[in-house]
């Protein structure tokens, strides 16, 4: 029941009514990236195209979305990486989402959010001023 409430009121948990029904009536299943979101295709955009779409496991959040499976999703390629063994190069770092606004976000020193101080100002810097 939670779930059902919880796809009926809100669009950022996994998916919606809507898409629900989309995906039963028209979704063939491709595959499942290691995050256990599902990827799906069926029916035609206005383009022409196959349309594809994710239903993410937790949030929607479209950095959640990995390399291999982002070239598909946007119709770089053709190939789904479930069907062709997708392997990243070695140089390839794994794939992370991004940490914007959650407690594993960058924060600088001297940052509100942080108890680290900025560091002093050295006195080098001379600010421009008009007609010098």
């Amino acid at each position: 029941m939670k779930t059902f409430l919880l796809q009926f009121f809100t669009w950022w948990n996994s998916q919606t009514l809507g898409t629900r029904f989309h995906t039963w009536r028209f979704g063939k299943r491709v595959g499942e990236d290691e995050a256990g979101n599902v990827y799906y295709e069926g029916g035609v955009d206005s383009e022409g195209r196959t349309r594809r779409w994710v239903i993410y496991r937790d949030y929607s959040e479209a950095s959640k979305i990995p390399p291999g499976w982002h070239g598909w999703i946007h119709h770089r390629v053709d190939t789904a990486p479930a069907s062709e063994n997708y392997k990243p190069r070695e140089w390839q770092k794994p794939h992370q989402a991004n940490p914007t606004g959650t407690p594993s976000a960058y924060r600088p020193k001297g940052s509100i959010l942080t108890n680290q101080h900025r560091p002093q100002v050295t006195g080098d810097y001379d600010a421009w001023t008009p007609g010098s």
